[in-house]
């Protein structure tokens, strides 16, 4: 049975200079406008990146409803287009555009001292808020600023969402079961599973198996690459950010 289709384009490093429309290239260069294509393309971020959102609310003192319910109305100001319109598309990091814009949007939510509640129309993003919560309560204590555990939490965020987009790869090509032995393999050793009973597992040999991780790892690297370009405006940002966010999850 044939690998995931792999892509040829970039990896980590350099790419081929290619810099297709992104996510958050659409976003920038209509920001204040209704086309259809913004607000999916701002969706699917913020999709995508809710939760260290949702841990910096709360890192804010909030309790988990509130938290929940302030990270809602956040996603609602975005997608109504009132927080685009300021936007910068020569300095346009997503990370950087949403910390300022939800530090901005909590600063005014006090100052109001009142919530957006939900209803009236608003557009909403799905949280799945248990899990979010017991994944916040486990996460150690930090005494670093906001921002630093902001950006670990994004990097880290960033990698789910790479390993989400390989694992649909895998399970469109009838490979979900090699995923599940190869995915520990993805970043690094493996504690729990060496090549030999990965190999096993898979009814493989031992070279076949590296092979397929070395693939694997491959396709990881390009997906990320593909990741961090739908979260910057221009090309010459994306090897940038790669190095801070790599710097993010070493801190």
């Amino acid at each position: 049975m044939p690998m995931p289709r792999y892509a040829t384009e970039t990896g980590f490093g350099q790419g081929s200079g290619r810099f297709r429309s992104t996510h958050w290239s659409v976003v920038l260069a209509a920001a204040d406008s209704q086309c259809p294509q913004t607000a999916q393309a701002l969706e699917k971020l913020c999709r995508a990146y809710w939760y260290p959102l949702y841990a910096h609310v709360r890192r804010q003192g909030f309790d988990a409803h509130e938290a929940q319910d302030l990270t809602q109305a956040f996603f609602a100001y975005l997608l109504e287009k009132k927080g685009l319109g300021r936007v910068d598309p020569v300095k346009g990091k997503f990370r950087s555009f949403l910390l300022v814009s939800l530090n901005n949007f909590l600063n005014n939510e006090r100052d109001k001292a009142q919530r957006i509640k939900r209803g009236g129309g608003a557009q909403f993003i799905y949280l799945d808020a248990e899990p979010a919560e017991e994944r916040y309560l486990a996460e150690p204590a930090h005494d670093e600023n906001p921002e630093k555990i902001f950006e670990r939490r994004w990097a880290n965020a960033v990698v789910e969402q790479v390993a989400r987009n390989l694992t649909t790869e895998f399970v469109a090509a009838g490979l979900s079961h090699r995923f599940e032995v190869l995915k520990g393999f993805l970043i690094g050793e493996p504690r729990d599973v060496s090549y030999e009973e990965a190999a096993r597992r898979l009814g493989l040999s031992v070279s076949a198996v590296t092979s397929a991780i070395n693939r694997s790892r491959q396709r990881f690297r390009e997906l990320f690459r593909e990741e961090i370009s739908n979260t910057v405006s221009a090309p010459n940002e994306v090897d940038d950010e790669i190095r801070h966010l790599l710097n993010a999850l070493g801190g």
